[in-house]
């Protein structure tokens, strides 16, 4: 089927999209830090290090569990069926949403994606604040926000993450979206291919380790911002941290931008690789 005029300008956006990435060439300090911190976790045993990220990829497996069945996340699918509705209103289930134009499906995810990103400003700034219990619980509350973002942004375009394919397919996007942007490309690459050999698919039966040693930067500078916050948190004006705060949400805004910027882009090839078929 011929994609339309509509669906032509957003792939065109995402072709744009692709040659900033491909065109990235990080400066000679990212790539020194980066090769730091590989090298640095290299040293420890290969045992604790395949124990270390086999627990890691075990937890993402058990978080996206427990948001996907979250009553929370039920609310804000029906919310977005709801908003399917208004254009459509035949729509009774996620798949659905896959007869609405491009178009109208952009506009209900950008509602999920400033809602997200608005929830990860405030967030950081609360982070900011230096706060012990604010501190210790940022890395698993941008988690939380990150991959619920991911979810809701899939089922927007008619991909439900309950079965099988669709969760570990948006767990891989997830952790395509926090890779540092010298990895992106070849990743991406990854993720286009899988979309050109797609069908309709209920089990996974890909390699389904997800992290390793080039994902753990992310973490690493979710640290060392925590590192900077204590370091700032006594420059306050009357009493309120505005320079720790103002560099808590920001981080985290950024953070949010990237990875619903690269789901976003996804998901929309994904869409539009099942209209061009």
């Amino acid at each position: 089927m011929a994609l339309t005029a509509s669906e032509q300008r957003v792939l065109s956006s995402i072709q744009e999209w692709e040659e900033k990435l491909y065109s990235y060439e990080p400066n000679d300090f990212m790539l020194t830090y980066d090769k730091y911190l590989e090298r640095s976790f290299s040293m420890l045993p290969e045992e604790i290090q395949r124990q270390f990220f086999a627990s890691l990829d075990n937890w993402l497996f058990h978080l996206h569990a427990l948001i996907q069945g979250s009553q929370l996340q039920m609310d804000a699918k029906e919310r977005i069926l709801n908003a399917g509705r208004i254009y459509n209103p035949n729509i009774e289930k996620v798949e659905d949403l896959r007869l609405l134009t491009i178009d109208q499906l952009q506009y209900i995810a950008q509602q999920q994606i400033s809602r997200h990103r608005m929830y990860s400003l405030a967030q950081g700034g609360l982070t900011g604040t230096g706060s012990a219990i604010m501190l210790g619980s940022d890395l698993p509350a941008m988690a939380v926000i990150n991959l619920r973002s991911v979810q809701l942004i899939a089922m927007t375009y008619g991909f439900e993450v309950n079965t099988p394919y669709e969760m570990m397919n948006s767990l891989k996007v997830f952790h395509s979206a926090l890779l540092p942007a010298r990895l992106q490309p070849a990743i991406w690459e990854e993720l286009k291919a899988d979309l050109k050999s797609e069908e309709e698919r209920y089990f996974y039966e890909g390699n389904e380790d997800l992290t390793d040693i080039s994902w753990i930067n992310q973490p690493i500078q979710q640290i060392l911002k925590g590192l900077l916050i204590l370091l700032l948190k006594k420059k306050s004006i009357q009493g309120i941290p505005f320079a720790s705060m103002a560099i808590g949400a920001g981080a985290n805004y950024r953070l949010t931008s990237k990875v619903t910027d690269f789901a976003h882009k996804y998901y929309q090839l994904k869409y539009l690789n099942g209209k061009g078929e």
